[in-house]
């Protein structure tokens, strides 16, 4: 089980907010992105340590750099998760 302060996580649940804000189901950022939908499915459950690649590919496909991709913040302790603990 997976901790809501986990960056895998939160970078999921960041993806998701940025992937619904345009109105994209995760179906069409799958096929935007190239990448498979289950596998898309499983990051934004903070099941997945995804690759470098891949968060090109969806920043690419949300025409947005990288960098936007990782910024979110631990609510529980109001800084930027970075993994280290």
């Amino acid at each position: 089980m997976t901790s809501s302060s986990d960056p895998r996580v939160l970078f999921g649940k960041h993806l998701a907010e940025l992937r619904r804000s345009r109105g994209w189901s995760q179906e069409y950022l799958a096929l935007e992105s190239g990448l498979a939908r289950s596998y898309l499915g499983g990051v934004e459950r903070g099941q997945r340590n995804i690759a470098l690649l891949n968060i090109i590919r969806l920043a690419n496909a949300l025409e947005l750099p990288p960098s936007k991709l990782l910024e979110f913040e631990d609510r529980n302790s109001s800084r930027v998760a970075s993994g280290l603990s």
